[in-house]
């Protein structure tokens, strides 16, 4: 089948590629002109484990081609996808500008019937703002083509993005025609052989599908953080915790797993947005608002737990001339993990850019490594004294008074732990994802800090000091200050 695909971007690139590899003929449109040039030489402007020789097969095979010219692409697809940004206004609504300006160009252009499908995560009601634009559009040229809107959410994982796009847990399909369900059908049939995945429903519900599918996912990451604060107040171990909720099938253990914060395109915006919808109608979304208020506050956790133990420290150490200064003034830590989760490189809303920020802010200076993320940060910061990316993880280290984890790449699950003992000045570890067991660490003499459990700290007063959970934060204090 013909497909257009408009905006080449994350969701545009991976639903393109994987179309044509399951044998259709795909058109992707972008206006930026370097971008489908890099594309044309098989330079990938995103990281997606498998997506670029993806594109490069189906590029040599012919099904897949790159232009910035919309009239030619619309011409070629009956199928018209729209998968361009929504991004968040300054009042975290979504902005629909791209979508209907590629609504305005698919009008421009059309000579004959089309099936526009929206890819966008777009607020509830926006089907029929598009609907309404092109037949406004049509309208001035004195056509009367005809032509259907269709919503056609994306369920995507960045970094397993191709594998949700070729096995799909479920296609849903938003549509007030039968004819055209029977077209979409026909066009996923490919990947719909094992058992049937497509869910038909009217447009609105599939718009606000999307959207509560990724409020549900927020929820459970919020709620399990909320839990591992209880915990640290309580001297419970939320690991422990996990495990035993996660044991009941009616929870599972998928987004369970406490952390410094989600972050990414999608939850952050898309939590916002929904919020925002709901004060459109008059309606408070009490859950999803506690949803972002938890999310934030998680993502200054780390930073509460690095200044808490290095005013202490500084407290003991410093002389009268030097009590006043900030206790992370002059300090090095070495950074691992950039990126918002494993297996991408989007730093977009990443707890690591709350943390960096909070740390310069305080005077410290940063040495950072991730396996996929260099260049992007190297994009969002440009050059600074306070901040190195190294080549390796093991670079970092070097004279650091510290090391923070931030993001659970898997190489970083099994580090050698006498190299990083040996390179820190002192022994402390700030683990944003509990990758290690906290009572090995104390075995192994580090001060070592997590989420949701026990902390320990090792000094020349004592051996071995135990730091309840339930120490004031450095928030707190500054709060009570």
């Amino acid at each position: 089948m013909k497909i257009t695909v408009f905006g080449i971007g994350y969701v545009g690139l991976v639903q393109a590629a994987v179309l044509a590899d399951a044998g259709h003929h795909v058109y992707c449109v972008d206006i930026d002109e370097r971008k489908v040039e890099n594309l044309n030489n098989n330079i990938i402007p995103i990281y997606e484990p498998g997506l670029t020789p993806l594109i490069e097969h189906n590029r040599n095979e012919g099904r897949l081609h790159f232009t910035t010219d919309a009239s030619e692409a619309i011409s070629h697809g009956e199928f018209q996808f729209i998968a361009v940004g929504t991004p968040p206004d300054e009042d975290g609504s979504a902005d629909l500008q791209y979508v209907l300006a590629v609504a305005e160009t698919i009008a421009t252009h059309m000579s004959e019937p089309k099936i526009i499908i929206n890819k966008s995560t777009v607020p509830v009601g926006t089907a029929d703002i598009v609907k309404a634009h092109v037949s406004k559009i049509l309208a001035k040229r004195n056509e009367t083509l005809s032509f259907h809107v269709v919503s056609n959410p994306e369920f995507l994982k960045e970094g397993a993005a191709i594998s949700d796009c070729a096995k799909p847990d479920r296609i849903v399909i938003g549509t007030d025609s039968d004819e055209v369900a029977d077209k979409l059908k026909e066009l996923y049939a490919p990947f719909n052989r094992n058992h049937n995945r497509i869910i038909l429903m009217d447009l609105r519900s599939a718009e606000l599908t999307k959207y509560a599918a990724n409020c549900m996912l927020a929820t459970k990451i919020s709620f399990m953080n909320e839990m591992a604060n209880l915990a640290e107040q309580l001297d419970a171990d939320i690991e422990a915790v996990r495990q035993g909720i996660g044991s009941d099938t009616r929870i599972g253990y998928h987004f369970i797993y406490p952390g410094c914060g989600y972050g990414g395109s999608c939850f952050p915006k898309d939590v916002r947005a929904l919020i925002r919808t709901g004060e459109s109608i008059g309606y408070n979304s009490h859950i999803l608002k506690s949803v972002e208020a938890v999310n934030n506050r998680q993502k200054g956790l780390l930073y509460d737990k690095i200044e808490q133990h290095f005013a202490l420290h500084h407290s003991q150490q410093a002389s009268q001339a030097s009590v006043d200064e900030l206790p992370l003034s002059g300090k090095t830590f070495a950074l691992w993990g950039l990126s918002f989760k494993p297996n991408t490189d989007d730093m977009r809303d990443a707890p690591s850019r709350v943390l960096m920020e909070a740390l310069w802010d305080a005077g410290a200076h940063i040495q950072a490594f991730d396996p996929e993320a260099m260049n992007e940060c190297q994009r969002i910061y440009g050059q600074r004294n306070d901040l190195t990316l190294m080549g390796t993880k093991e670079a970092t280290l070097r004279n650091a008074d510290a090391l923070i984890i931030v993001t659970e790449w898997k190489q970083f699950w099994t580090p050698d732990f006498d190299l990083i003992k040996s390179e820190l000045s002192t022994p402390t570890l700030f683990d944003g994802r509990n990758l290690y067991n906290p009572a090995q660490m104390k075995e192994r003499g580090f001060n070592y800090y997590s989420i949701g459990r026990a902390s320990y700290t090792h000094d020349s007063t004592e051996e071995n000091t135990f730091i309840p959970a339930h120490s004031i934060t450095a928030s707190e204090a500054r709060h009570n200050a």
